[in-house]
């Protein structure tokens, strides 16, 4: 994933960008970026590796260096950035959020036509958001070229421009993501995350549509290119990786998962399941929002079994290494002997990819004394890897846990019925259920079904993405 954050002011706006895109930190991983413009300096640039110290920390030293009334930064978990691009266009800086499927077809076709060639990274890769740059830079101007690369592009391209008179900012085609627009006084911003512009005084403008570009400076905003009519945003912002204070059209991310949880509840109330378990648990951090209505929703007390040490481990998904991520996130749970000893838990995670932490957090707790473990993900089972955002991607589809419960159990007939499978209600759903229980050791377990889940967001179902459930586009 990764997130973005842009303003455009008659002030010197360097603070808002830094502590704006600081905000997106939960969104990526690996790198964050920013490019200030200034009349006097022109363009400043900074880009910092991430992974192991918090964007925060890593630019803190970088501020006194900057100065301008305009800039764009971003949290990426692929490839370093913002560029800096110098064509017929002009100079620009270009941070993106997505994926580019079709890359090396891209690259080749660039290379067709020779004399032309791209900085490789130390993989050999094409940086994504230089190859989209190379695609922008294919026709006669910004609107146009970004328009030409989101065509062009197998995947999703939502996409920030720095010029030295203003910021542009480009929804991918298809609304994936989100693009907002907050003002005040003295200027406005471009953000993924609404309240990173709360915070800093800018009240809520505009929400870009499918497909839009907007021209935003320190006066305001015009659009560019219309928006399209279809939108297919993407779920698991509001399971997942949303913060809670966010709202993605129209919809709170913290008020779906009490809502998420409740569903899950009655599933398991119509089913006679789960009734006289101890207490319910939210899986930390994400999940504890849909436990808490779980809870709500089931009379039953909502506790805290184990707690996260995040002093001096705040990301669970790094060092990059396997093993050392499990042994990581091993230290990091902290438990709660009082809450578990002897006790029939519930947990509820945001939802189940892999497994693998998973494994080792269900013998963490028998290992302290829990009587029962059950298991409750607040998304129906990920069948697909993400074609569009990076999320739930993997080498092979069949690292999901639930794709290689079904390998196991069926071989590739199993793939034939993906959509049986996902249903707990289908003879195939039970035994898929049943050989995971048997396999992590719970003692029950249940997913929330797509149409629960999709009443929890709460718009209209045309416009969600739900590719990583059903592989429907």
């Amino acid at each position: 994933m990764g997130g973005f954050f842009g303003a455009v002011s008659k002030r010197d706006c360097v603070l808002d960008i830094f502590f704006g895109v600081d905000y997106h930190s939960h969104l990526g991983t690996r790198r964050g970026g920013m490019i200030i413009y200034s009349k006097e300096t022109g363009f400043q640039r900074q880009i910092h590796n991430i992974e192991n110290t918090p964007f925060r920390t890593k630019f803190e030293n970088d501020l006194r260096q900057f100065q301008g009334n305009s800039g764009i930064g971003c949290i990426s978990d692929t490839d370093p950035q913002p560029l800096l691009v110098r064509s017929h266009i002009g100079l620009y800086a270009l941070t993106t959020v997505g994926i580019v499927n079709n890359a090396e077809k891209l690259v080749a076709r660039y290379f067709s036509d020779h004399g032309h060639q791209f900085m490789a990274m130390s993989s050999g890769k094409v940086n994504q958001t230089e190859l989209i740059a190379a695609l922008i830079n294919e026709k006669p101007d910004l609107v146009s070229g970004i328009l030409h690369a989101q065509e062009e592009i197998d995947g999703s391209a939502t996409i920030l421009v720095l010029t030295p008179d203003a910021v542009y900012a480009a929804r991918d085609q298809l609304g994936r993501l989100p693009v907002l627009i907050g003002q005040m006084a003295d200027g406005c911003c471009v953000s993924f995350e609404s309240f990173a512009y709360h915070k800093l005084g800018y009240e809520d403008a505009y929400e870009l549509g499918p497909r839009e570009i907007v021209k935003v400076t320190a006066e305001g905003f015009e659009t560019l290119s219309p928006p399209g009519d279809e939108m297919r945003i993407c779920s698991f912002l509001w399971t997942y990786y949303g913060y809670p204070n966010s709202n993605y059209e129209g919809k709170n991310v913290e008020v779906m998962r009490y809502r998420n949880g409740e569903l899950l509840a009655k599933i398991d109330q119509d089913r006679g399941l789960a009734q006289d378990v101890d207490y319910i648990a939210g899986v930390p951090d994400s999940g504890i929002p849909h436990a808490i209505g779980y809870a709500n929703a089931g009379n039953i007390p909502f506790a805290r079994p184990f707690i996260k040490y995040t002093p001096t481990w705040p990301r669970s998904f790094m060092p990059a290494n396997q093993n050392i991520r499990n042994q990581v996130a091993k230290m990091k749970q902290i438990p709660v002997p009082e809450l578990i000893e002897g006790k029939k838990l519930l947990f509820v995670d945001d939802s189940i990819v892999r497994g693998t932490q998973l494994r080792e957090t269900v013998e963490f707790l028998y290992e302290s004394g829990a009587k029962e473990v059950h298991m409750r993900s607040a998304c129906p089972p990920i069948m697909y890897g993400c074609k569009y955002l990076n999320f739930s991607s993997s080498n092979s589809e069949m690292e999901l846990l639930a794709r290689k419960t079904v390998q196991k159990l069926e071989g590739d007939e199993g793939q034939k019925h993906l959509e049986e499978y996902a249903d707990a209600n289908t003879e195939r759903g039970q035994c898929m259920l049943r050989s995971i229980c048997e396999e992590f050791g719970f003692s029950s377990l249940g997913y929330q079904s797509l149409d629960g889940l999709l009443e929890a967001i709460g718009i209209d179902r045309s416009k969600v993405c739900t590719y990583c459930w059903n592989g429907k586009e």
